[in-house]
């Protein structure tokens, strides 16, 4: 049996299997479930108990998913507030805590996979090199959600690091151009369309065909684009072992559970 309240758990970017272990454990034993059902694969709901009530909301507003949440609670039910990816990002979470809070409603956060994560899994790489890259940045491009002026693309661009671009798919045009503006056409980047599920897109192309081949593919939501140095690996342009490799095992390297001999 659960606590009553709401569960907000992150349901990763699509593969079930890659559902954190309470999140698993909250599915079998929550007696109601709302699921963006256009962002979270049915598949996931298989772990649920066979008499969940289960809610979809992908064609409701908060103002309609709230009432329902307090309601369920207050009648001593465990609600699963299933989200895709990972509740911290874009996941509109922080205005249902305010008011989950305000109407005395007990909840919990439980992590998820988020797309990045998945994507370096996926390309088989890690987004910070030694000597290369030591900085992941996860941003997306003004849209309807206005960014802040302080955190503007072309600005976060003059980094150079690894960085994640949600949500932007229908601004691919300005999103290059502006990256174009720090990183090298020839930098690499991972275009990764609806991660995990069954229709799953990934292609590697550099940043000056970035535009050229969403357009291509016709993906205008759901994709992610990792630009990266780190990116070199898939592409075939390896670094040498010398001045990749981390000095976390290096013999030469001592720290408290490894000492000098």
């Amino acid at each position: 049996m659960l606590y009553p309240a709401v569960y907000i758990v992150g349901a990763g970017p699509g593969d079930p299997e890659l559902l954190t272990v309470k999140a698993q454990k909250l599915l079998a034993a929550a007696d109601v479930i709302l699921f963006a059902d256009s962002l979270v694969p049915q598949q996931i709901l298989e772990f649920c108990r066979v008499d969940a009530e289960i809610i979809q909301t992908a064609h409701q507003t908060l103002e309609d998913i709230l009432p329902i949440m307090i309601e369920r609670v207050r009648s001593h039910k465990s609600v699963v507030r299933l989200h895709s990816g990972d509740p911290s990002l874009y996941s509109a979470t922080s205005e249902q805590m305010q008011l989950l809070a305000a109407a005395q409603i007990p909840f919990e956060v439980i992590p998820g996979i988020s797309a990045f994560q998945a994507a370096a899994a996926k390309l088989k790489v890690e987004l910070t090199v030694p000597g290369l890259v030591q900085t992941i940045i996860l941003t997306r491009i003004s849209g309807r959600t206005e960014v802040p002026t302080s955190e503007e693309l072309t600005s976060l661009a003059a980094h150079q690091a690894s960085l994640c671009l949600y949500l932007s798919a229908r601004h691919v045009e300005d999103a290059q151009a502006k990256l174009l503006q720090h990183y090298p056409p020839e930098t690499p980047v991972a275009i990764c369309f609806r991660l995990g599920w069954s229709d799953e897109k990934i292609r590697v192309v550099s940043l000056d065909k970035m535009a050229d081949c969403t357009h291509f593919e016709k993906l205008m939501r759901t994709t992610l684009y990792v630009i990266s140095p780190a990116l070199s690996q898939t592409t075939g342009r390896l670094r040498s072992m010398g001045e990749a490799r981390s000095r976390l095992y290096h013999p030469e390297h001592n720290h408290l559970f490894r000492p000098t001999t």
